[in-house]
Parts: structure tokens; C-alpha cells; sequence
């Protein structure tokens, strides 16, 4: 009786912990579709700006974020994966090893804006990209690459050793044995790790405010050396910068970022769902 008492006085503390943090959120969900869906329309999705940004559409800003970030995540996911395969694979378990999973590790929490300032010195000025989506796609990309790197680790170790064994005894080499019997099985976990990367590049607005975004251009961008629009930065400008825009527009703005960075992450869920059926263990 007194195990069942502590069991259901465990269930209710963390029913509780798990309300305090959904229903905040669902909360901020719920205000900002009310608020926004007015603004939202075709021609508020897929018009150009004008009059300085207070007419028109954010059609500019919505697709600077996608190149934003599908630039960040083909930069980020084949280093993250091909560094986590290092470290997993063919590395030895020495001092160094072990600082160096410390660093990635440390490196997950480091604020946004050091990297934004990181990525002002290096690719912006050094490197003389400019203020380019090149330059905004790789300070993203180096943003995420510590959360991919560990989710790819975790994911490669948890393959079962008798996979790699079995590989091995059939002839196979390193390479072949990490190509056809691990990264297979790992998949699902290094998508995870990309899933997570990706919803934080989409709603980053220091690193892009430093490397790549402006708040008002009237045409798209032609390359990946001219700026570019972006939803982040735009939603910040016209929520504080920007005296007379409507109220609708800035929430509208926000439900439009939040639902195009549940768009990409369902349609990585998915990807990730179809390759976790086909584990067989």
C-alpha cells in the first residue's frame, strides 16, 4: 500500500512537471494563431514588400530562410556526420579524444550571438564573402554542427558491436563495414540530430543578423553572395523598430515562422519514421 501511495504521489509530481511545461506553450500557440491567421493570405505569402516593408507580402523573408537553412544543414550534417564517425570509429580513447567530445559538448551551449560574431570576423571580413547568404549559412551551419556531432555519436554508438563483428568476419573493410552494416542503423538517430539543428538554424536571428540579413530588399537574392531577407530578423524589426505596422502583421509574421519550421521538422520526421521501420533490431 505504502509503494502504491509513493508511486501515485511520483505520477502526480511529474504530471504536474509536464503540464508547466505544455501548457505555457500551448498557450503561445494559441494567442499567436488567434492574433496572426487575419494577416495570412496568398498575397501575404507569396507578394514582395513594399513601402519600406509596411505593404506587401514576406514572400523575401520566408525564402531567405529556407536558403538559410538548407545552406546550414548540407554544410553542417556531412561534416557533423563524417566528424562523428571519426570519433566513434577510428579514434583512440586517449586524453584527447576525450577533450575533444568535452569541446563539442561545451560548444551546443555557447550563446548564438558569439557565434553571429564569430562568423562577422571570420567569413564576412577575413574570408571576404560579405554580408551574403553564403556567409549566414555557415555561421549557421557551425552553430549547429556541435548538435548534430553528438546526436550523430550517440547514434553510431548504439549500433550493436556484432554488426561491425559480423562485418568484419565476412571479409568486409572498415569503410565498407561502417557504410553498409552502421551508418544504415544509425540513420534514425543522426536524423534526430539534424531535426534538432534545423529548428534551431530557422529561429536564430543573431548569427543572420550579423552575416546575412537586411530588413528591407525589393527584389530576391541572385547568388549566394548577395543578402537576403529572413523571418527572424524581420519579425524582430517590425516588432520594435518599426512604429505603425498592425498588430496582426507581426503576429501573422510569427505564426508564419513557426509554421514553416513545423513544416520542416514533420517532413524530417518522416524521413526519419521510414527509415526506423527498417531496423531490424
Amino acid at each position: 500500500m505504502k509503494v502504491q501511495l509513493q508511486q501515485k504521489i511520483a505520477f502526480s509530481v511529474l504530471f504536474f512537471c509536464t503540464l508547466l511545461v505544455v501548457v505555457p506553450v500551448l498557450l503561445i500557440l494559441v494567442i499567436i494563431s488567434i492574433k496572426g491567421f487575419s494577416a495570412i493570405d496568398l498575397g501575404f505569402l507569396t507578394e514582395m514588400p513594399t513601402s519600406g516593408m509596411t505593404a506587401g507580402g514576406i514572400f523575401p523573408a520566408i525564402l531567405g530562410t529556407l536558403y538559410l537553412v538548407f545552406g546550414a544543414i548540407l554544410f553542417a550534417v556531412p561534416l557533423g556526420v563524417l566528424s562523428a564517425i571519426y570519433l566513434v570509429e577510428y579514434s583512440k580513447d586517449n586524453v584527447l579524444s576525450r577533450l575533444v567530445r568535452l569541446a563539442i559538448v561545451n560548444l551546443a551551449g555557447v550563446p548564438s550571438v558569439v557565434y553571429g560574431l564569430f562568423g562577422l570576423g571570420i567569413f564576412v571580413l577575413f574570408l571576404g564573402f560579405g554580408a551574403s547568404i553564403l556567409s549566414g549559412s555557415l555561421t549557421l551551419g557551425i552553430m549547429i554542427l556541435p548538435v548534430i556531432i553528438t546526436a550523430s555519436r550517440e547514434a553510431l554508438e548504439s549500433v550493436p558491436r556484432s554488426f561491425r563483428i559480423v562485418s568484419f568476419s565476412l571479409g568486409a573493410s572498415k569503410w565498407q563495414t561502417i557504410r553498409h552494416s552502421v551508418l544504415p542503423h544509425a540513420l534514425p538517430g543522426i536524423l534526430t540530430g539534424t531535426i534538432l539543428g534545423l529548428g534551431r538554424a530557422a529561429g536564430e536571428t543573431a548569427p543572420i543578423l550579423f552575416t546575412v540579413a537586411a530588413f528591407y530588399l525589393p527584389r530576391l537574392p541572385q547568388s549566394v553572395f548577395d543578402q537576403t531577407m529572413a523571418l527572424p530578423y524581420h519579425l524582430y524589426v517590425i516588432s520594435t523598430q518599426v512604429p505603425g505596422i498592425p498588430e496582426n502583421i507581426r503576429y501573422g509574421t510569427a505564426l508564419v515562422l513557426l509554421l514553416l519550421v513545423l513544416l520542416l521538422n514533420l517532413a524530417a520526421i518522416i524521413l526519419r519514421y521510414r527509415f526506423r521501420k527498417r531496423k531490424k533490431w
